[in-house]
């Protein structure tokens, strides 16, 4: 296939071309940075530079392309600026399905995440809807999800992955990561929320998996919700920071999600089934943060 990946040099990107490329596709990545556009060649790519928020020119980079998919991993995230995700998710969106649909792309491929959903007291699955009405700021992150998978549904194949929050290399939770130096400085304190976690390299995997897959929404999240009791110690203690303070509640959002739909109806399976292993092995400790 001749595939287009909007936002090639992120996290996932990185990952994703390489795989893409071995699996014998045709691909072509967008970055809004003639420097990152280097990072794309040197993966084996061809590179376009373009701004997801400059209409005209992501157009002009799908017309010329003419992919057969589109891999839409596009964000602001790198510097927590929430605003800028936001504006990302809607209007950037917006550009990439327009240009597609202008082009006749038949696929679309999107990232989204799994912590949109209204309240409730267990893991949600994709029959839960969208929190919407939530005050602001998380208000804002989730009109942003609404709008961005409410564009990539006119498409006529469309996957939206509702991802895990992300750890592993590059991400918050790197070892030089904004979470791994927050929780360093002892920042943030453990309480009993609940967080579903997905290690990039199952986000990057389920992308190139998601080319054969039915169009619909899933959540792509590790096997086991945690609570921040729970794994906010185990990765202090596999980052060799000092234990977060204790503190008792939650917000009624914070649920996790469930992966049974991708499992059941896709037989998708996590590289990374629950964070447990997967901190230990992304932060590079042999001891065994179960204890």
């Amino acid at each position: 296939m001749k595939i287009f990946v909007a936002g090639a040099t992120g996290v996932i990107g990185r990952l994703l071309l390489p795989q893409l490329l071995r699996a014998g596709h045709e691909v072509t990545g967008m970055t809004q940075s003639g420097e990152r556009g280097s990072i794309i060649e040197q993966l084996g790519a061809r590179a376009v530079v373009a701004d997801a928020l400059d209409r005209e020119r992501v157009m002009e980079a799908v017309a010329t392309v003419k992919p057969d998919a589109i891999i839409h991993q596009l964000t602001s995230l790198s510097q927590w600026n929430l605003e800028d995700n936001a504006r990302i998710r809607r209007d950037g969106t917006r550009n990439l399905v327009d240009a597609a649909l202008a082009s006749g792309v038949p696929l679309m491929i999107a990232q989204s995440i799994s912590w949109a959903y209204e309240p409730g007291d267990s893991p949600a699955s994709e029959s839960v809807p969208l929190d919407i009405g939530a005050p602001d700021p998380r208000g804002m992150t989730v009109d942003g999800v609404s709008a961005s998978e409410q564009a990539v549904s006119e498409m006529p194949r469309h996957v939206i992955l509702r991802y895990g929050m992300l750890y592993g290399p590059g991400t918050w939770y790197d070892r030089v990561g904004i979470m791994a130096k927050r929780i360093l400085h002892q920042e943030v304190p453990a309480t009993e929320a609940m967080t579903s976690f997905l290690h990039v390299e199952d986000a990057a995997n389920a992308a190139a998996l998601a080319l054969d897959w039915p169009s619909g929404i899933y959540n792509i999240v590790d096997d086991v919700p945690a609570k921040g009791t729970d794994w906010l110690p185990a990765y202090a203690d596999a980052l060799g920071a000092p234990m977060p303070e204790l503190q008792e509640g939650k917000a009624p959002w914070e649920r996790g999600a469930s992966n049974a739909k991708a499992r059941g109806q896709l037989g998708w399976v996590p590289r990374y089934p629950t964070w447990r292993e997967g901190f230990r092995l992304s932060l590079g400790r042999s001891n065994d943060i179960d204890e």
